[in-house]
């Protein structure tokens, strides 16, 4: 079996006194992860870290074995990353997200969002406003959506501002007046291409927030990313 394809580097460990397990996201595969021989030498080293790109050569005797990598660098991102505190912890964080994706099940849709979101410069609000949209798509992805087009009580399309916390669906503003201090605020960037307003970040990500823990940390057993809480104060502030 063998195949090659440019992929994002999300993860990287140590095997045996040379090796390293390279753990990356491959459009059309997925999360996928391959042994890298020599893969610490300072040559591979100085490239094979999280948040580069590079074209990935996989080979193995059959498709459900771990396989060997060959990597050659094609975006270097990662020494930029590291003299930036914001965008460090946007990689570690977006690679934490990949984590929780099934190995080898494609995800192409936010394999983009990632290099996107690491590629594209924006302000800290316009930045936000990404990673929310980001994560519920991964709630989606997950199996976890949002119903976020009609009103939960009234069926109605318009004037939808609260969404409930055990069902996931979308209240309107009058149907949620008599419960709103048991509802999520639901921004309205969120359903469009608005620009946010003031506070809408910090609910957006309290929002995602709220059905990450519940539906996936919480469930596995997982504490939240660390670097999260620390990229969402700056962001939402």
């Amino acid at each position: 079996m063998e195949w090659s394809a440019e992929g994002l580097i999300i993860g990287v460990r140590k095997h045996g006194e040379t090796s390293l397990i390279l753990e990356t996201m491959i459009p059309g595969r997925g999360r996928w992860m391959g042994l890298v021989r020599g893969g610490r030498s300072p040559k591979q080293a100085a490239f094979l870290q999280p948040g580069n790109s590079a074209l990935l050569t996989w080979r193995a005797r059959l498709e459900d074995h771990l396989g060997m990598f060959t990597a050659e660098a094609t975006r270097l991102r990662a020494a930029e990353m590291l003299s930036d505190r914001k965008r460090l912890y946007l990689g570690q964080l977006l690679a934490d997200h990949l984590r929780l994706l099934p190995e080898r099940d494609p995800h192409d849709v936010l394999l983009e969002g990632v290099v996107s979101l690491l590629d594209t410069p924006c302000s800290p609000a316009e930045l936000g406003a990404e990673l929310a949209r980001f994560e519920l798509y991964l709630l989606e992805e997950l199996g976890f959506g949002l119903d976020l087009q009609s009103c939960a009580a009234t069926g109605a399309l318009d004037d939808l501002t609260y969404v409930s916390p055990r069902t996931g669906r979308a209240v309107s503003a009058q149907a949620a007046e008599p419960y709103r201090d048991r509802l999520l605020r639901l921004p309205a960037f969120l359903r469009s291409e608005t620009e946010p307003g003031q506070g809408d970040i910090d609910a957006a990500f309290r929002l995602t927030s709220h059905f990450l823990d519940r539906h996936v940390w919480a469930a596995r057993g997982i504490a939240p990313p660390a670097t999260r809480e620390w990229l969402v104060g700056v962001l939402a502030g």
